[in-house]
């Protein structure tokens, strides 16, 4: 049997894996639809997932039923469910790892007066797990749950530096890096040669990368092995993070960076 057109929810490269249940993946990609793009109608999702209506619907009312999904019913809309609260929550407890690094993010955006940021590697993306947001009006926003390209990140960036050799290896040797601005590193020679500065300096500089306007600094975060296992950065406005600022703001985080590795028994 013919598998469907692969709907747009999650594109795949790669077919699909042998062992996997279809219907469970066809689930678990809707579930992360509503997370990305919370307040859809059945027959948004159904257009997005590019299945068909009756059957988005079975699968809605399954995960409703879990309470992993729910809807409104006042404006027909569909939204993740408390159960993914439950879910995430045991995820953060695995490593501890947020709790301990709440001080630190809180300390890191009050001397910078931006915003601070926790991630850790999550496939070929960042995955934001907590934040302590600034107080200015403008300001960088990654709620915990949001993926960002390791390419296209400061904190994907440190990850890829002092990460495991095999990570970098693996997404240089994928098929093309996706530019986001003119200033995204796309080609295999220019994110090596920022990895080889990001690892005689210390720490990461997203200069617009992602996000026109908006300019991010990060460092890694070890763990008593000496792994990489998250980042932590400040992202803010270019008119507030100039160039001048970069070498100081770069020493504050990696600074953070080392202090919740200590906490987590890294020697360094």
């Amino acid at each position: 049997m013919t598998e469907p057109t692969r709907r747009r929810g999650r594109p795949r490269s790669a077919p699909e894996a042998s062992g996997t249940i279809q219907a469970l993946d066809r689930a678990l990609d809707i579930l992360d639809l509503l997370a990305a793009h919370p307040g859809l109608t059945l027959s948004e999702v159904a257009e997005k997932m590019e299945q068909s209506p009756s059957t988005v619907h079975r699968v809605l009312h399954t995960l409703a039923a879990r309470g992993v999904a729910e809807s409104d019913p006042a404006t027909q809309t569909w939204h993740i469910g408390p159960a993914t609260f439950r879910l995430g929550s045991a995820f953060m407890r695995r490593s501890g790892i947020v709790e301990r690094a709440r001080p630190v993010l809180r300390a890191l955006m009050e001397h910078t007066g931006e915003t601070a940021n926790l991630g850790i590697l999550n496939g070929d993306s960042v995955l934001f797990v907590s934040q302590a947001e600034t107080h200015e009006t403008i300001r960088a926003f990654f709620p915990p749950g949001t993926r960002s390209p390791l390419h296209a990140s400061g904190i994907g960036k440190a990850l890829l530096a002092f990460g495991r050799p095999e990570t970098a290896r693996a997404l240089l040797a994928g098929a093309g890096l996706q530019r986001f601005t003119d200033k995204t590193l796309i080609t295999v020679e220019a994110l090596a040669e920022d990895m080889a500065r990001i690892r005689t300096r210390g720490f990461s500089f997203d200069d617009e990368e992602r996000t026109r306007g908006m300019r991010c600094i990060a460092a890694p975060v070890f763990d008593l092995s000496g792994e990489a296992v998250a980042g932590i950065s400040v992202s803010g406005p270019t008119h507030r993070i100039g160039q001048e600022h970069v070498k100081t703001l770069g020493a504050t985080v990696a600074a953070a960076a080392s202090e919740l590795s200590q906490a987590l028994g890294a020697e360094r």
